[in-house]
């Protein structure tokens, strides 16, 4: 009889907490298991081609962050790609591209170089404005001065793009 009425008490409990929960997130949004806060109308992303006006230019850099952006939102949100007139919109050029010496030794040699991208980004919601910004994002990877840009260049790109595109992600749909 004792084990009978405690676990009525705990299903009671599990029920309220369920109900809570349910309650919680039908207020506040859509809500993904990759952290991004949706508006309940948000049905839809733009991104635009962001063009390369860095000084020095990586010939597939737009493409390689334009694209990859896209494919963030779209696997990670449920959000559905259009050419214009999204909920969620992005539109932005790359600034900076550029190279440079760090970590320079006692001798005054550097022992490494430093890769750093930027990419301005205009973000427009239609249905939380709240959220809007228009932010430059900057990640830098350094390599050995040992090594040429050329030979370590596709692997940095990779790994800065995916950087900023996880700080774009989570300053624009996930903002806890």
């Amino acid at each position: 009889m004792w084990k009978l009425k405690n676990n009525n008490k705990r299903m009671k409990k599990i029920t309220i907490g369920g109900i809570f929960l349910i309650f919680l997130l039908n207020n506040c949004g859509i809500y993904s298991f990759s952290g991004a806060s949706l508006h309940s109308d948000d049905k839809t992303v733009t991104v635009k081609f962001f063009p390369n006006r860095a000084s020095l230019v990586n010939p597939n850099l737009s493409q390689l962050f334009t694209e990859q952006l896209k494919e963030r939102f779209v696997s990670q949100t449920g959000l559905k790609l259009v050419d214009f007139n999204g909920d969620l919109l992005f539109e932005g050029e790359i600034t900076s591209y550029n190279t440079v010496p760090v970590s320079v030794t006692s001798d005054e040699q550097a022992k490494y170089n430093r890769l750093t991208i930027a990419v301005r980004v205009k973000y427009t919601s239609i249905n939380n404005e709240e959220f809007n910004f228009d932010n430059t994002f900057s990640r830098f990877s350094e390599y050995e001065s040992t090594k040429l840009l050329t030979d370590v260049e596709d692997e940095l790109t990779e790994i800065i793009v995916k950087e900023l595109i996880d700080d774009i992600f989570n300053k624009s749909v996930v903002n806890w």
